[in-house]
Formats: C-alpha cells, sequence, structure tokens
C-alpha cells in the first residue's frame, strides 16, 4: 500500500514538472507582444472594477473631483496646437485642469507614460476621426513625450495622417482625419457629395494598425449652412435631402461593415469614443468665464447621435469597446478654450463679446481630453 503510494507521488511530480515545462516553452513560442490580445475579460476588468468584483465597472458614471497633483503636464508641450493652449493665450484661472474623474465603484488609474508605452512596443495606436479627436491626439501625445529624450522623437506626414514616434519603443501614435468616416468626394458641378456606402480610400490607412480608435458624430450634426455637403448618395442614388440621424446611421453601418469583414479580433482592437459634447448655446457664449464643472443636470438627456451608435455596435460581429465619454463630459462646460483660443489683447479682454468668437466644442489641454486618455490607457 505504501509502495503504491510512492509511485503515485512519484508520478504526480513528474507530471507537474512537465506542464512547467510545457507552458515555459508555449511562453517563449508566443511572445509578449501578442499576449495583450488575448488576455482573459476578468483581467481587463480589474481596471473597471473594485477588487473581487465580477460585475464590470461603468467608467462613464461618476463624478468630478478636484485633484491638486494634476495637470501630467503644461501647455509649453510643443506638439499642442496654439488654439487650445488656453494658458498660453491669456486665460487667467486654471482650476479647470485640475479635475479628475472618478467612477463610481471603482477608479481610472493615473496615467502613466513608461507603462502605457511599454503596453504599446512594437505596435501601432491610430485615432480617427474630427478635431475633437485632433484635440485627443494632441493630448496623448503629450502625455507620453515628457519620458522620451528629445532626439528620440518625431512627427511625420502621410496626408490625412500624421503620427508620433517613439523610437526606442517602436511605437507610433497617430491621428487620421476621417470626420465623417466615409468618403466625401466632389461630383459634377463641383458640388460636394457624401457617399454612405463608400469607405475604403480613408479605411486602407487603417489597415495594420493595432489599437483603432474613432468618433464621428459631431460633422453630421452641422446645419444646412455649415454642412460640408450638398448631396447624399448610396449607390447610384443622389439624394439631396435625408434625416442627419438617418444618414449617421448608413455611414456607421458601412462603417461598421468594413471592421466586420476586414478586421481580425486578435490582432486589432477597436474602440469607439462616444461624442464629446458642446456647450454653443446663446452663440457660443455659454462656456465662456465658467470656472467650475456643473454639480448635477436637472434632467439626463441623451443625444440622438449616441442613440444610433449604440444602435449599430449592437448589431456588429466584432467585439467593438464603446468608450462612453459624453455623460461625463457635459459636466464640463469649464474646459472650453472660449475667447482663449487664440491670445486677446487687454482691449478685447475689457469688452467680452466684442469682435471675438467663443469656442465652446474643442478643449483646453492640459484638460478634459487627458481624462479620455487615461480611461483609455486603463482599457489598454
Amino acid at each position: 500500500m505504501a509502495k503504491s503510494k510512492l509511485h503515485l507521488l512519484t508520478f504526480l511530480f513528474f507530471c507537474c514538472i512537465f506542464l512547467c515545462l510545457f507552458h515555459l516553452t508555449s511562453s517563449l513560442l508566443n511572445p509578449e507582444d501578442e499576449a495583450w490580445l488575448f488576455e482573459e475579460e476578468d483581467e481587463v476588468n480589474m481596471v473597471q472594477t473594485q477588487m473581487g468584483s465580477s460585475k464590470k465597472c461603468d467608467l462613464s458614471v461618476g463624478k468630478w473631483v478636484y485633484d491638486q497633483s494634476y495637470p501630467l503636464y503644461d501647455s509649453n508641450c510643443p506638439y499642442l496646437s496654439t488654439s487650445v493652449t488656453c494658458q498660453k493665450n491669456g486665460r487667467p484661472d486654471s482650476d479647470y485642469e485640475k479635475w479628475k474623474w472618478k467612477p463610481l465603484g471603482c477608479s481610472v488609474p493615473r496615467f502613466d507614460a513608461l507603462k502605457f508605452l511599454e503596453k504599446m512596443r512594437r505596435k501601432r495606436i491610430m485615432l480617427v476621426g474630427d478635431s475633437i479627436m485632433r484635440n485627443q491626439w494632441e493630448s496623448l501625445v503629450c502625455l507620453v513625450q515628457g519620458v522620451i529624450p528629445t532626439a528620440r522623437k518625431r512627427v511625420t506626414y502621410n496626408g490625412p495622417a500624421m503620427a508620433f514616434h517613439a523610437l526606442d519603443f517602436e511605437t507610433s501614435i497617430e491621428f487620421f482625419w476621417a470626420p465623417l468616416l466615409v468618403e466625401l468626394k466632389k461630383g459634377s458641378d463641383n458640388k460636394r457629395i457624401l457617399h454612405l456606402d463608400l469607405i475604403e480610400e480613408n479605411a486602407r490607412y487603417w489597415r495594420g494598425v493595432d489599437v483603432l480608435v474613432f468618433d464621428s458624430a459631431h460633422w453630421w450634426t452641422h446645419s444646412d449652412k455649415t454642412s460640408s455637403w450638398d448631396y447624399y448618395m448610396v449607390g447610384n442614388n443622389l439624394i439631396r435631402n435625408m434625416n442627419p440621424m438617418v444618414a449617421y446611421q448608413k455611414g456607421l453601418s458601412t462603417w461598421a461593415r468594413w471592421v466586420d469583414l476586414n478586421l481580425d479580433p486578435r490582432k486589432t482592437r477597436v474602440i469607439f469614443r462616444s461624442m464629446s459634447p458642446r456647450h454653443n448655446r446663446q452663440n457660443g457664449w455659454r462656456c465662456y468665464n465658467q470656472k467650475h464643472p456643473l454639480p448635477f443636470f436637472s434632467h439626463q438627456h441623451v443625444p440622438e447621435p449616441l442613440v444610433v451608435l449604440q444602435g449599430v455596435l449592437k448589431r456588429m460581429r466584432f467585439p467593438v469597446y464603446l468608450q462612453d465619454i459624453t455623460t461625463m463630459t457635459a459636466f464640463r462646460r469649464d474646459g472650453h478654450p472660449s475667447v482663449y483660443r487664440r491670445v486677446i489683447s487687454q482691449q478685447e479682454r475689457q469688452k467680452p463679446g466684442t469682435g471675438l468668437s467663443s469656442d465652446c466644442s474643442h478643449w483646453c489641454l492640459p484638460g478634459v481630453p487627458d481624462i479620455w486618455n487615461e480611461m483609455l490607457s486603463a482599457l489598454l
């Protein structure tokens, strides 16, 4: 009896050694480069949930808390557009830089540039969309560039694309200009035609990218006077008038079909960031001189573009993560450039509203988009 127990223990011991060797070999055959694509969902959830909780935390629900340790960089970052460097442009207050988003029941980790770059080593991340996405791209580049020596970083341009390269990490953080995602072309008589069922001209730039982050909403909601097209086109049908949300749904569906047919979820992660709210009522002056986030809403409003986006994503086969920043950002009417989109003279400052325009769509940097990128980093 004792001899049989000894044999059993010996057998189990050798099994354990074999399994350990097998695991080590597998690790060497599957480099760490690829591991991030196959992480168990629970590992990802740990960023979004309380320890030990199996229920996902909704990052979009929470509150803004003042944090003196922010911002994570300053407006001297060389990659910022002049129109978003509100401190340089003379904005007198700076508290808008010091608010951090605190989801209910969990937390978003503070952005760690080296950890982010290590995670993205030998990878490409591309932010695709409109000028608000360019706003976010500049934020992300400024969040990482401070830990990279000057000689080991550069920006390159390729048509509608631009890329920040962290050379030692073989990483690129890219922006691609495609505010409508689908194709906008010139037709006969110089008419601008929005092809709701064509996308390949833009999408060819997205192939081979490891992480794709999309947004598209603002241009679809422009009024007739500010619209970027004269006609819609579906197939051979030229259409003069269409409900903008119907057009948006058709355009997003074209994008969704392309993602479903052309991307492999084992090789590419896709995130769609919801629309960034504007505070431009009262002819764009609603955000002027605002110094604090709104404490609450009298009523919750879900914008129609977000409803359309949610419907399209639900019908997709490809697992797209919806990064919902709409409600959390709606509190931040204090974070826009307003009149500080350029340096203004003392005389102009004394007469606000005289000859000045107020930008209540884009965001001061450092500022709100830094928090979107903290969330993005946590998701990755």
